[in-house]
């Protein structure tokens, strides 16, 4: 916990003020406990109602104060512990926003759910009951214990027994419950990635008919996680009664010695009375704190896994001294550069060396795991490189701000990501302020206007979450005008073709080569056909250049380009 006290520092006076609250509240209970004595031994006893009533009245208001002070004290801490969840749920979106890939490898996309949302409200249910109790409980205890030895030393044993029971029941209780406690957030991350992996690959599980499989990994991970909260669980429904039980116990204890001393006339009805009540607050006191250490240790386990994501700085960083990149041209330069991932033995990359100019086409093209995708994700720094360097205008990319960097980069991956919205929204994502004619060349350009059109509402059509309600071809063609309405000065498109057929991908191109004269476009494709009137083609083989130059030239010159090449179009066609 201690590691995320320091985003309580904005709360710091609220959660004073609670604290002083709850030490009035505190106070009035203990006072209420010798106006009940006062009213019995002077007032019932003697007859006096005159003390009944005025003794009845300052209890009243004594008890209105504490009310008060119990309601005001709730509502603060829950404000500031609901404010701290807050917090704590913007400050782990905000580093994970600057998270590079490398560190989105290390946290899983499901845990990272789990640990914004389930594991905050854990941090926030404990922080509600610690700030109400943390004054309390101990103000109580100490409070009510001697109170009671003033009104009655010789029956504290008592007090003291039922403390050592409460004690040694709740050890035995901690010492069980304690490790399934701490499993627990482990169990709800297996759960969301399996549920995850279930919803988003549905297709694929219909497709292969593996729904019973699917159902005995969901079954396993839910029964793992029902089998240790039931445990918990019962625990907690165990402690309840054995603890009203105890404290029953303890009542009656008091009662029947209380009631041989007030026999023997060496203690008042009203004293055995208000030693009860406090009897009963120092026990309450205890069986608190015994509630908040067994929440702490779960929370903790929270704590520990936010304290993680926000504590892993990014391994990417912004130089302390940006070189200004404000006038940037598009011109970029991969100078043998080298990438391995982090933790593997072998790179993927391996002496990358290319130049990709303005107003030109450059493509890369090779077979799967050649490191085609590795080359782009460089550019916009989801990697670093591991050697070389990579420029833009001659500026080395790790001397500009990575906003500033992806600022000019119109990046279109392979999947196509659409956000929930409408068709405006998504392609106007960044770029808000364009004019309604951009956004129709936008999406003219990238063969999205036909489709578009037909739609009732047109551009403000409604896009489900991750674009399901629109195709695989649509999908792409909406994230390519995209990247056009945005108006970078350098265009990176992986694989942003394979879902269009062939006359839509040779019609989108020869709409961009008419469109983008200026700008710099990096191509990934498997299609042949998608590269072939480029200005440059890249060959990679196993993460090396295996050849370099235009169609006619790699034909001629590059084995591996031609095996692709015979592979999807006969010679014929690729004369």
């Amino acid at each position: 916990m201690r590691r995320i006290v320091k985003y309580l520092k904005p709360y710091i006076w609220q959660i004073l003020l609670v604290l002083a609250l709850v030490f009035v509240q505190a106070m009035t209970d203990l006072k209420l406990p010798d106006y009940m004595s006062k009213i019995v031994n002077e007032g019932v006893l003697l007859g006096d109602n005159g003390v009944i009533l005025s003794t009845g009245l300052e209890m009243l208001a004594i008890a209105l104060v504490g009310a008060v002070c119990t309601i005001a004290a709730g509502f603060l801490a829950s404000r500031v512990a609901t404010g701290y969840a807050r917090d704590l749920r913007n400050a782990i979106f905000e580093k994970v926003e600057n998270y590079s890939l490398s560190e989105f490898d290390k946290f899983s996309t499901a845990s990272l759910i789990t640990r914004t949302t389930n594991d905050v409200q854990q941090v926030q249910m404990v922080m509600i009951i610690f700030l109400r109790m943390i004054v309390l409980a101990p103000i109580m205890a100490i409070g009510g214990l001697s109170k009671a030895i003033a009104k009655n030393p010789s029956m504290t044993w008592i007090i003291a027994a039922s403390v050592l029971c409460l004690f040694v029941l709740m050890g035995i209780l901690f010492s069980v419950g304690l490790p399934k406690m701490k499993r627990m957030q482990s169990l709800v991350d297996k759960l969301n990635l399996v549920t995850r992996e279930n919803l988003t690959g549905m297709r694929v599980i219909r497709a292969f008919n593996t729904e019973s499989y699917e159902e005995k990994r969901i079954d396993e991970a839910n029964r793992n996680l029902t089998k240790t909260s039931l445990f918990v669980n019962r625990l907690m429904v165990i402690m309840q009664p054995v603890m009203m039980l105890l404290m029953n116990l303890t009542t009656v204890l008091i009662i029947w010695v209380g009631a041989n001393a007030v026999g023997a006339g060496s203690m008042q009805v009203g004293d055995m009375m208000a030693f009860m009540q406090y009897a009963m607050q120092i026990m309450f006191s205890f069986l608190i704190v015994s509630m908040i250490f067994i929440m702490i240790p779960r929370a903790s386990v929270s704590a520990g896994r936010i304290a993680d994501v926000l504590e892993t700085e990014p391994t990417i960083l912004d130089p302390v001294q940006p070189l200004d990149h404000s006038d940037v041209q598009g011109l970029v330069e991969f100078d043998d550069v080298t990438f391995c991932y982090p933790g593997a033995q072998e790179p993927t990359l391996e002496h990358i060396s290319f130049t990709a100019k303005p107003g030109e086409t450059t493509a890369i093209i090779g077979g799967t795991g050649s490191g085609k995708s590795t080359v782009i994700n460089l550019l916009p720094r989801f990697y670093d490189a591991t050697e070389g360097e990579i420029r833009i205008d001659g500026i080395p990319i790790r001397q500009m701000t990575q906003h500033g960097l992806r600022d000019k980069i119109g990046f279109v991956p392979q999947k196509g990501i659409l956000f929930s919205g409408t068709i405006r929204s998504n392609i106007t994502y960044g770029a808000h302020d364009i004019s309604e004619e951009e956004i129709w060349k936008a999406a003219d350009i990238a063969q999205a206007t036909e489709f578009i059109s037909r739609l009732p509402e047109g551009l403000d059509t409604p896009i489900s979450q991750g674009g399901t309600n629109v195709s695989g071809g649509q999908k792409q063609r909406l994230s390519i005008a995209r990247a056009l309405a945005k108006k970078p000065e350098i265009y990176i498109f992986d694989d942003s073709f394979s879902a269009l057929d062939f006359k839509t991908d040779a019609a989108l191109r020869k709409a961009l080569k008419d469109n983008i004269d200026k700008a710099t476009m990096i191509i990934v494709a498997q299609r042949i056909s998608t590269v072939v009137d480029a200005e440059q083609i890249i060959v990679l083989d196993e993460g090396k250049i295996a050849g370099k130059g235009t169609h006619e030239q790699l034909m001629k010159t590059c084995d591996v380009y031609r095996e692709i090449a015979l592979s999807q179009l006969s010679e014929e066609e690729l004369a």
